[in-house]
């Protein structure tokens, strides 16, 4: 990672494979309920799950990519 990270909280994951996301994170980073698209990413060789703010999603079905 470039940035050094920042424990925010620690969530179990949903039968329906959801999860939820920290209200911590509405002032840490640019995005609104609803509203904002994630991309996701898997680092395997760290074992993370990673999600970015994708600003580049249009409505599409999501296949934009950067």
């Amino acid at each position: 990672m470039e940035n050094e990270l920042i424990y925010l909280d620690t969530y179990v994951l949903q039968q329906d494979m959801r999860i939820r996301l920290p209200k911590s994170i509405l002032s840490n980073l640019s995005v609104e309920k609803g509203k904002s698209k994630f991309s996701i990413y898997i680092d395997r060789a760290n074992n993370r799950l990673i999600l970015q703010p994708d600003d580049t999603m249009e409505d599409n079905g999501g296949t934009n990519k950067k």
